[in-house]
């Protein structure tokens, strides 16, 4: 419901609230592990900020909200965006999905019917602000954009862990709830536990050894690490060997990047790349994962692409410990193909800047330019955050104000949803029947479960999928040439969203069923996870690309990124998370933000005493794109060279409705990193690696 570790909760309801919320110790996949963000749910049920019913309000951000009924928001809704298309064009019309979609199966099979009404290009997601490369990816190298491998951590003895902090996201890509003691039960089994990032995380102060990394360097380190195994013939497919092709033009596009050679740009010595590429193959298994901190930079698509490389040279690739795939109960991959939905990259680009579309949507990085450029007259967000989650937020706010039309749905006005015309109230966490569609399909066990709601909505509020099919039913009613868009929609809101479900689960490798799911309240354990490869690959000749054209021919680019000496670039800003945050939306919760202040700049002591500055000192974090005042804190846990401001934050601005995040308002780290920073390869944000500049203020 909040975040991909999927804990089962046991909840203890009197008189209408949940008096207790607690790990449920039955669930076989997360044996009563939760954090303090599932506890807050009921804050979040209960809170007074909430919006309960539909709202509109007249063109300017200063216009005062008005509650209407649901027939009326719909009408409002629908007509204005039936405008736009009508005056415009289909394309006119955009839509962004938010983060909170991952973890909500009804709105992700919602939006899908309301995009089947609208067909417009302009669809955008958290997807090419996070995950992207790694999609691209499995697109590339199996042939399906979904066939994504996850650490088999449960059974690995050497983890080397890159750009991610489990102990905090709970897994990122890797749903492993009560990750810190899988990761110590890999220990006391004798297997080692690496981390390699800018910060010494959570999860670093916990690991065997911790190594610095220059932001940004990570395909670097990995190249190393390929041109290792093979200079010192170490390269080991298993079975999989005749199941790949393009080993030998993997080994030529790695033999220029020596550890000797990168070892200045990554920060990691050149004797460290070797002896981890050692230890890996040397492995009885091993894996290597990247996370966000891999995706979010100017070389995210090669350093995904390489993690996977790296997985597969090591014979670790789709087997016992390394690197392996789901057999989820609703096959996601298999789906796809079965309806030719394998995944597209470059089908088209975006007007301004040219960046490629992938599975149907354009980079997020975009979105501001498109608006301002009059490509975008309409908006719809759903579940969404974007002036707090991409780049140069100020600048999209800004666009936001010029659009003719603006649809919201969401729980909260906040720094996105102030800026829409009409606001559509969805349902939230315990007041819906929950079912995990993505996240069991990046779970490192085969598990599955039903969750049922335990309360009604409040009167005004409606449930996603009720709202998304309406909305698509009156979309399509002004549109002409829609009838059969808006038959189908209108099947789908009859058929609803659980029976939707259990056909997919009917269909799927297990034969479940809902009725079957509800009869395990605790959640079905379907056993470890097994190899997929090669029968699940869907490339054409049925084969692992491991190097393909795509990403050899950006290997121009990294190298050339070497010519500049890492000390001419000066200060690098990389976010970070914390426990008790998720995002932007959970910072209305008391419980989750009182405590010493989070929203701080980390420092290391050597850049801190060069310019005088101290801890608690207020200093101006100003980029290329804008600027912002935060509280310092110097540590040593940052690299040398390197800050970071952690993400979602910055809840002051006019119009936000968020009474405890705005005491707590913090400052937004998107309002200085730069959407001209993108990684050229995929398209996805580079957040990570912005040059900065740190002053007193």
């Amino acid at each position: 419901m909040l975040c991909e570790a999927m804990c089962g909760l046991a909840v203890t309801v009197q008189d209408g609230k949940a008096t207790r919320i607690e790990g449920d110790r039955a669930d076989p996949f997360s044996r009563g592990h939760v954090c303090p963000k599932a506890v807050a749910l009921e804050d979040i049920r209960l809170d007074p900020d909430r919006v309960r019913e539909p709202c509109v309000r007249g063109p300017g951000v200063d216009d005062g909200w008005r509650a209407v009924d649901w027939p009326g928001a719909l009408d409002a809704a629908a007509g204005s965006l039936a405008s736009v298309v009508k005056a415009h064009g289909r394309d006119a019309v955009a839509v962004y999905l938010g983060n909170p979609m991952a973890h909500n199966g009804q709105a992700l099979l919602g939006a899908g019917v309301l995009l089947g009404v609208l067909r417009t290009k302009m669809r955008f997601s958290a997807t090419s602000a996070d995950q992207l490369p790694h999609m691209l990816v499995a697109l590339e190298m199996f042939g399906h954009q979904a066939l994504i491998s996850v650490p088999d951590v449960d059974r690995s003895q050497f983890f080397l862990c890159i750009g991610a902090n489990p102990l905090v996201s709970n897994g990122s890509i890797m749903t492993a709830p009560g990750i810190e003691r899988r990761l110590k039960d890999l220990r006391a089994r004798g297997g080692r536990l690496v981390v390699v990032d800018p910060r010494r995380t959570e999860t670093a102060r916990m690991a065997d050894e911790h190594h610095f990394i220059r932001p940004g360097t990570d395909a670097l380190l990995l190249l190393a690490m390929v041109r290792t195994l093979f200079e010192e013939k170490r390269v080991s497919l298993g079975r999989l060997g005749v199941s790949t092709r393009g080993l030998a033009e993997l080994e030529s596009a790695a033999a220029p990047f020596s550890p000797e050679r990168v070892a200045d740009h990554t920060g990691i010595p050149a004797d460290v790349t070797r002896r981890l590429a050692r230890e890996l193959a040397a492995a009885s298994s091993g894996v290597v994962y990247g996370r966000v901190g891999v995706c979010q930079q100017e070389f995210g698509g090669l350093a995904a692409w390489l993690v996977v490389v790296v997985n597969a040279l090591t014979g670790n690739l789709d087997r016992a410990g390394g690197a392996m795939f789901t057999t989820p109960a609703v096959d996601l991959v298999r789906l796809g193909a079965l309806l030719g939905q394998r995944g597209t990259f470059g089908r088209y680009h975006s007007p301004v800047r040219g960046l490629p579309e992938f599975g149907g949507e354009l980079p997020v990085a975009c979105l501001a330019e498109e608006i301002e450029a009059g490509n975008i007259r309409a908006l719809v967000t759903i579940a969404g955050n974007p002036v707090a989650s991409v780049p140069n937020g100020t600048r999209l706010a800004g666009a936001l104000g010029k659009l003719d039309a603006m649809v919201s749905l969401d729980i909260y006005r906040n720094e996105t949803t102030r800026h829409a015309r009409v606001l559509l109230p969805t349902s939230f966490g315990l007041e819906r029947e929950h079912f995990d569609l993505l996240l069991q399909a990046v779970a490192v066990r085969n598990v599955t479960r039903w969750s049922p709601a335990l309360f009604e909505p409040p009167p005004g509020v409606r449930d996603d999928w009720a709202i998304l099919t309406d909305l698509a039913c009156a979309v399509a009613s002004r549109l002409p040439g829609a009838h059969l868009a808006s038959v189908a929609a209108r099947a789908a809101r009859a058929l609803g969203a659980a029976r939707v479900f259990d056909a997919a689960l009917r269909a799927g490798p297990h034969r479940l069923s809902v009725r079957q799911l509800k009869q395990h309240p605790h959640g079905m354990d379907l056993g470890p996870l097994e190899p997929r490869l090669p029968a699940n690959l869907h490339t054409s000749d049925r084969r692992i690309h491991l190097a393909p054209p795509r990403f050899l021919a950006d290997l121009p680019r990294l190298s050339a990124s070497m010519d500049a000496s890492p000390r001419e670039v000066g200060l690098l800003l990389v976010g970070r998370r914390h426990l008790r945050s998720n995002n932007s939306w959970m910072h209305n919760s008391q419980r989750l933000v009182k405590g010493r202040e989070a929203c701080t700049l980390l420092m290391h002591p050597t850049d801190a005493t060069a310019r005088g500055l101290a801890t608690g000192t207020s200093v101006r974090l100003r980029s290329r794109v804008g600027e912002v005042t935060v509280p310092l804190e110097v540590s040593d846990e940052i690299a040398p060279g390197v800050v970071s401001l952690p993400h979602g934050w910055g809840h002051a601005r006019q119009g936000v409705e968020l009474r405890v995040a705005r005491e707590r308002a913090g400052a937004s780290i998107n309002d200085v990193t730069d959407e001209a920073r993108v990684d050229a390869l995929s398209g996805n944000a580079a957040f990570s690696g912005t040059p900065v500049v740190v002053e007193r203020v």
